[in-house]
C-alpha cells in the first residue's frame, strides 16, 4: 500500500516549504518508512542530476520569430487556429521557444560535455545538503565545540574517522557535526561559524592513489571548495565571502 505521505508531506519537505513542527513530524516518519525514505532519496537524487547539467539556458534569438512564422505557414489554411482566442497566440508562441530551447539545450550539453567532472555531481549535492542542514534541527546531531568531543562521535557511525580541527582562535569556531550522504554513501558533516554565518565541510575517503586536487567556484549563492588531502576528499560550502571560506580550508588543509 502507498504511504499517503510520499504523496502530501514528502515534495513540500525537499522544497523547505514545510513549517518546523510539519518537518520533524516528517522526518519522525522518515526514520520508520522505507517508501518515503527511498522515494526522497531519489528526488535529492533527480535534483542533483538536473542542476549540475546545467539546463538553465536562454533561447537562441531568432528561434521564436523562426517558430512564430512556421506555425502561422502551416495554420494559415486551417480553421481550426480560429477557435483559440487571440491572446493566447504569443504565450504559445513564447512557450513553444522555450520548451525547444530547453531541448536544445539538453542535447547540446550531453553532446559536447561528455568528460565533465566527476566531482560536478558531489558538488550540486553538497549544496543541497548545506541548504537543508539550515532548516530547524537539521545542523547537528553532535552539538559541541570541543574536537575531542565531535572526531570520537563519528567512531561506529562511519567506515572512518575524519579529521576534526576547531579554529575558533581564527575565527571560525567548531558548531558539532552530523551525518549527511553524497554520492549514494554516508559521509561527515562538520559544521564551523563565521560571524553570523554557517560553513559545513563534508569529509569522506579518497580512491587509493588519487593526487590531490583543489577546486573551487559558486552556484545559487553559496561558495564552494573542493579539494582532495592525505586520502580524504572535503567540500566546504557557505554564503560566507570567497575569501572567508579559502582560508577556513588553508586552516584545515
Amino acid at each position: 500500500m502507498a504511504c499517503e505521505l510520499t504523496r502530501t508531506l514528502l515534495h513540500g519537505y525537499l522544497d523547505g516549504e514545510l513549517d518546523a513542527v510539519r518537518s520533524a513530524e516528517f522526518e519522525q516518519h522518515l526514520e520508520t518508512c522505507t517508501q518515503c525514505s527511498g522515494q526522497l532519496e531519489a528526488q535529492e537524487g533527480l535534483r542533483a542530476s538536473l542542476q549540475a547539467a546545467q539546463l538553465y539556458e536562454a533561447a537562441p534569438a531568432g528561434l521564436a520569430r523562426k517558430v512564430s512564422r512556421q506555425i502561422e505557414a502551416t495554420g494559415q489554411h486551417d480553421e481550426r487556429r480560429n477557435w483559440w482566442p487571440a491572446w493566447w497566440r504569443p504565450v504559445a508562441l513564447a512557450t513553444t521557444a522555450v520548451l525547444v530551447g530547453a531541448v536544445a539545450s539538453f542535447l547540446a550539453y550531453n553532446t559536447t560535455k561528455p568528460n565533465s567532472s566527476p566531482q560536478t555531481a558531489i558538488i550540486a549535492e553538497a549544496i543541497d545538503a548545506h541548504i537543508r542542514s539550515l532548516q530547524p534541527a537539521h545542523l547537528t546531531d553532535v552539538e559541541s565545540t570541543d574536537q575531542h568531543t565531535v572526531k570520537p562521535w563519528f567512531d561506529g557511525k562511519l567506515d572512518y574517522i575524519p579529521p576534526v580541527k576547531d579554529e575558533a582562535e581564527n575565527g571560525f569556531p567548531l558548531i558539532g557535526g552530523r551525518l549527511d550522504a553524497l554520492g549514494g554513501r554516508s559521509v561527515a558533516a562538520l559544521v564551523y561559524g563565521r560571524r553570523k554565518h554557517l560553513i559545513n565541510v563534508f569529509a569522506w575517503p579518497a580512491p587509493d592513489n588519487e593526487p590531490e586536487a583543489r577546486e573551487s567556484g559558486s552556484r545559487n549563492g553559496y561558495q564552494w571548495i573542493y579539494w582532495k588531502n592525505r586520502g580524504m576528499e572535503f567540500c566546504a560550502v557557505s554564503d560566507v565571502s570567497e575569501g572567508d571560506l579559502r582560508e577556513l580550508v588553508e586552516l584545515l588543509q
